[in-house]
């Protein structure tokens, strides 16, 4: 299993690791060239959609079609929660029919309602276990 966890390197900053060797700048939004925890979020979830349409999207488009999945929500300061989060799939589809464009929007949605693991956890709500440690 891949290990997470980030790492203060600054007021309101930190590094996010993973033992793939990825990382991610993230702090404050009053911080140059991180992202929020709150975008992490939403790009997780655009990321997951993409990926979970992938497969059956490149059977039908072709290995090399285009697409950009856009999310976007607003948090409510007052529950400090994202009530509402919107995503738009956003694809180039003229070169098909009305049917099959139909057809593909379809397999597409299923695809990610089955398979998006973040979008299904946020749907659902998850439980989140804090330990705090100390030496």
């Amino acid at each position: 299993m891949t290990e997470l966890w980030v790492q203060r390197t600054g007021p309101r900053r930190y590094v996010g690791h993973s033992s793939r060797g990825a990382s991610v700048q993230v702090g404050s939004e009053d911080v140059e060239g991180v992202f929020t925890p709150g975008e992490l979020l939403k790009i997780a979830l655009a990321a997951c959609s993409g990926m979970a349409s992938d497969v059956p999207l490149a059977r039908r488009l072709g290995d090399d079609y285009d697409a950009t999945v856009r999310v976007s929500g607003t948090a409510d300061r007052a529950t400090e929660t994202y009530p509402v989060l919107d995503e738009t799939l956003q694809l180039d589809l003229s070169e098909l029919d009305a049917d099959a464009v139909q057809r593909l929007l379809v397999v597409a949605q299923r695809a990610i309602d089955r398979s998006c693991t973040v979008g299904r956890t946020l749907k659902a709500g998850t439980q989140v276990n804090l330990t705090i440690e100390t030496d």
